[in-house]
């Protein structure tokens, strides 16, 4: 199985580290919807459960937290 998650990275991050565990997602079988670079850093993506349990344990070190990505309404 395979869940939507938006993964967020630290200020100190760089574009090349985000870059590569984008890469680690698509050679896992995950998708890719985007990439943040700009107000934030990080990714939105389909990420399979195999994978997310590798980038769950770098929450702390470079990714600062990780989301379930979800559809928000307002009335």
């Amino acid at each position: 199985m395979s869940g939507m998650y938006i993964v967020v990275f630290k200020d100190y991050v760089t574009n090349d580290q985000i870059l590569d565990a984008v890469a680690g997602v698509r050679s896992a079988g995950g998708q890719i919807r985007e990439v943040y670079t700009s107000v934030l850093k990080g990714f939105s993506a389909t990420i399979p459960d195999s994978y997310f349990s590798q980038l769950q344990s770098l929450v702390g070190g470079p990714i600062d937290y990780i989301e379930e990505d979800q559809v928000l309404s307002i009335f």
